[in-house]
This record gives structure tokens, C-alpha cells and sequence, in this order.
């Protein structure tokens, strides 16, 4: 039973690394720009938008482009932020190795 014991061991050390590495990401402020620096977006490493910024001369465009331009800045920087989160937590979990499944 030592190999459970060891498992064991090594999915509560896992365990403190997520809770340690998603209190990292909460705190971690990412910065993202697009449309040629028109729309600045500030979204944490645990997805949480912070802030938005537009430039003034933006928002002259017509409407359905500057909506357009928006929701896929938006759409990007969420995408960019979950890419990031997952590579975080992929290094914690690939070093945990189950007998069996691997």
C-alpha cells in the first residue's frame, strides 16, 4: 500500500499548487490592446475583466463596427487569458502521474 500512500502525497502537494497557483492568477493583471491600441483591456489571469479603455476618436466609427471591434477584442483577451491559465496549470498536473493512465 506504500503506492497509495505516495499517491496520496502527491495529489495533496497537487492540490496546495492549484489553490497557490489560482490565488496567482486572481492577483495577476494582464493587459491586452487591439484595433491599433483603440480598445485597452485589463483582465486578470483568472478571467475577471478589470477595466476598458477607448480611445475617443474609436467611438466616431459607425456603431456596428466599433460593436464588432469590441466584442472581438473582448472575445480575444478572455481567450488569451484562458490559454495562459491553462498553460499554468498544466505544469503543475503533468507532473502528477497516476500508475495505470499513463
Amino acid at each position: 500500500m506504500a503506492g497509495v500512500g505516495k499517491l496520496l502525497k502527491q495529489a495533496q502537494k497537487m492540490q496546495r499548487q492549484i489553490e497557490t497557483l489560482q490565488t496567482e492568477l486572481e492577483a495577476k493583471e494582464l493587459e491586452f490592446t487591439s484595433g491599433g491600441g483603440a480598445i485597452k483591456i485589463k483582465i486578470t489571469g483568472a478571467g475577471k475583466f478589470l477595466a476598458l479603455g477607448l480611445d475617443p476618436e474609436f467611438l466616431k466609427e459607425d456603431a456596428k463596427f466599433v460593436a464588432d471591434t469590441l466584442l472581438t477584442a473582448i472575445q480575444d483577451a478572455s481567450t488569451q487569458a484562458k490559454e495562459q491559465n491553462e498553460a499554468e496549470m498544466k505544469k503543475i498536473t503533468s507532473a502528477f502521474q497516476m500508475p495505470g493512465l499513463m
